[in-house]
């Protein structure tokens, strides 16, 4: 345990406050975008001959909505309060703080306009024009300048691992952010990038999968080691693992991003890099959600009564599954299957709506009645009823489509004996039409709990119910 100044600090929590609100906000609107599109493909007429409502401009809304809006939002609002609680110092700067809210919003904004209108650079996450591709290199490195400003003010001797975890997302996510989008403008929305052919193919995959492993890995990792030990009221179960974990997670990530490339013409030492580097990947991965999990060690009983909780615990499983999906999925001989069906979507929705937005909607859930003052949230209920809806939702999602991408996996290879296929594209759209459905449905689950979500907060922060004062107490470190 560190000792620390006693002394009360004068937390800046209004920016934390902004970001926390402005992550539910944008996680309905990122959401509710992605169950149009989900039932733009089982009622194709309801893009409504309208070019902005396409699917094919919808659906970069809806993965930067999530991403970005959502959950680098609520990265940065856990981010900025982490960093505080646990150096026991203000942030580093109101004013350069108050930018990063405002600008990140700007990108958003920017975002939600352009792409409708069919602005796009057409790479994966990345598909932002070059004014605003500027803009969120300038507002990442206020929020980097402030995060690590704050962290050289700390009153601790000690970095809580959270913090690694918050600080190797920000510092490798500009890093790829820069180097992917480095490109040459030719109008004020359009530009062409730098890089050709294999190497463009092989520069945004390696920000694209690291996109997936430092942002909405490492970072969320930050997120968990910080809030389950709060909301457990425990402390990590192995501090040591936790580091073990963070230097094995950064040094072996940065390397997977070619197993997207498998079977093109990226040079084929290059695709078993990243399928050989993938596989070794489950180990750093599962070591730390066996640490998040394990932290509920002598207190599991708190689970049947801490929906919270359960948000976070649940998050972890879906963690631990999706990082062992993954590098199997990477193995050359399973990706030719899987491969371009909808199985590989069901993976990125089994981490982004089980890992990511479990782990934020438990991180947020702990976070208003601190917040905005209050002894506790509104409804327990509430929260209980969000959870299942979520989880069943969740559920739903990713069995269809994993039914759905295997199915599509065999019919595609599947050849008659004089070497002609033996199913056409349309027989194979007409198998996965039932679980498109059911994808659906799952998505309406996940969006209504948002909504409840919604009405929860505003509940609590209409709420009399004052919290009592609490005395400084120092982070947990050991």
């Amino acid at each position: 345990m560190n000792q620390t100044n006693s002394q009360p600090v004068d937390y800046n929590l209004k920016v934390v406050k902004q970001f926390t609100i402005m992550t539910i906000v944008w996680g309905i609107v990122g959401m509710s975008v992605g169950v149009l599109i989900a039932a733009q493909l089982v009622w194709p007429a309801l893009n409504f001959d309208t070019p902005w409502l396409t699917y094919g401009r919808l659906r970069p809304l809806h993965t930067n909505a999530v991403v970005f809006a959502f959950g680098t939002s609520a990265l940065f609002a856990t981010a900025y309060y982490v960093v505080q609680k646990t150096c026991h110092v203000r942030l580093f700067s109101d004013r350069l703080a108050a930018f990063t809210f405002w600008g990140w919003q700007a990108v958003i904004v920017a975002a939600v306009i352009s792409l409708p209108m069919g602005f796009t650079t057409t790479k994966e996450y990345a598909e932002l024009e070059w004014p605003i591709s500027i803009l969120i290199a300038v507002v990442w490195i206020g929020v980097m300048v402030v995060f690590f400003g704050t962290m050289a003010n700390r009153r601790t001797s000690h970095i809580y691992v959270a913090n690694w975890f918050y600080g190797a997302f920000m510092i490798t996510v500009a890093m790829l952010h820069i180097g992917n989008n480095l490109a040459i403008p030719v109008s004020f929305m359009k530009s062409y990038s730098i890089y050709s052919g294999a190497v463009d193919a092989m520069m945004q995959w390696w920000y694209g999968h690291n996109a997936v492993g430092f942002l909405l890995t490492a970072g969320f990792l930050g997120m968990m080691y910080y809030f389950v030990p709060k909301q457990a009221e425990r402390p990590v179960y192995s501090y040591r693992l936790s580091i073990v974990h963070f230097w094995a997670l950064i040094c072996i990530y940065i390397w997977a991003g070619p197993h997207h490339l498998h079977y093109t013409a990226l040079p084929d030492w290059a695709q078993s890099v990243g399928m050989v580097m993938s596989v070794i990947l489950f180990v750093p991965s599962w070591g730390g959600m066996i640490n998040g999990i394990m932290t509920l060690s002598g207190a599991w009983h708190k689970l049947r009564t801490d929906p919270i909780l359960r948000f976070l615990i649940v998050s972890l499983s879906f963690y631990g599954m999706s990082t062992f999906e993954g590098p199997m999925m990477a193995i050359k001989s399973v990706n030719a299957l899987s491969h371009y069906t909808d199985w590989t979507v069901g993976h990125v929705h089994s981490g982004a709506l089980g890992w990511v937005a479990m782990i934020s909607i438990g991180a947020i859930y702990h976070l208003i009645p601190i917040l905005f003052d209050r002894q506790r949230m509104y409804s327990i209920k509430l929260i209980n009823t969000h959870f299942w809806l979520h989880t069943i939702g969740v559920v739903l999602y990713i069995v269809a489509l994993w039914i759905s991408g295997v199915t599509q996996g065999l019919m595609w290879g599947a050849v008659n004996s004089d070497g002609t296929l033996t199913y056409s594209f349309v027989e194979s759209l007409q198998a996965s039409y039932p679980f498109y459905f059911v994808r659906f449905i799952g998505g309406l689950f996940v969006v209504t709990g948002m909504l409840i979500m919604a009405y929860n907060v505003y509940r609590t922060t209409r709420s009399d119910v004052v919290r009592k004062s609490e005395p400084l107490v120092a982070a947990q470190t050991a």
